[in-house]
């Protein structure tokens, strides 16, 4: 399911803008500072060609660099899926890499193949990747901060736990929109109002884009052009805050 302030007609609308036009639109609410609410440079998608990613964060902890002291890898894997139906739909599975530097990969083919199943729509890891090229043809988005080939004693310490992943704490339920540009969260309170004023704050960019393309430019014009975009994005600003 999802929250009852988000439709998935909204989701589907997301689904349709990159992650830098999410946070543009995000600013226009004015809810958070403009440096907070977006994942660092430390994690990047693993397979940038692929369409935007939107989904609830369904989160737990990942350690590799020795044994669980009960149970075996991979032990609560099961858990883990069963704990989607808890959390708003659809799910992204995090993790937070208590292996700092990681020492071995988070996730491979075997289970990105259980979580799409399950139906979770991709997968964010501070650690790292393998089974690239198995993944990649899943079509399951992955964003990580590299690659290693090995799994070592790969399992998970706590599920549905508040993480650290690319210098922000993530909570379970938290909506995530990411590409190739990187991951932002959405905050669900004003989510829906974001999907709806994208086209709008598209259209007062796409202002500058075509004057920037006509036959003849000149410094006054373009101001011109820079004028009416920034009237646009006023008057959305303004519509989307009462509405926010």
């Amino acid at each position: 399911m999802t929250p009852p302030s988000l439709s998935s007609a909204d989701l589907d609308l997301l689904r349709q803008y990159d992650t830098p036009t999410i946070c543009n639109v995000i600013e226009l609410f004015n809810i958070r500072p403009r440096h907070t609410g977006y994942l660092d440079a430390r994690i990047r998608a693993c397979f940038p060609e692929m369409p935007p990613m939107v989904g609830f964060a369904s989160t737990a902890t990942f350690r590799a660099a020795a044994p669980p002291r009960q149970g075996s890898v991979y032990a609560s894997l099961d858990r883990q899926v069963a704990a989607f139906a808890d959390l708003p739909s659809p799910p992204v599975v995090v993790f937070q890499d208590l292996d700092d530097p990681a020492v071995a990969a988070t996730f491979g083919e075997v289970m990105c193949t259980t979580y799409k199943r399950f139906g979770a729509v991709g997968l964010v890891t501070s650690g790292a990747a393998r089974d690239l090229d198995q993944v990649r043809r899943l079509g399951f988005p992955c964003f990580s901060n590299g690659a290693i080939c090995s799994h070592g004693w790969a399992h998970f310490v706590d599920v549905h736990t508040p993480v650290s992943v690319g210098g922000m704490i993530l909570a379970p339920g938290d909506l995530l929109h990411g590409d190739a540009n990187g991951l932002t969260t959405i905050p669900v309170e004003i989510a829906s109002a974001v999907a709806g004023a994208c086209a709008d704050y598209v259209a007062a960019e796409q202002v500058v884009l075509d004057y920037c393309k006509s036959a003849e430019v000149t410094p006054q014009g373009f101001a011109e052009a820079r004028a009416e975009c920034g009237r646009m994005f006023a008057a959305l600003s303004e519509r989307v805050r009462k509405r926010g």
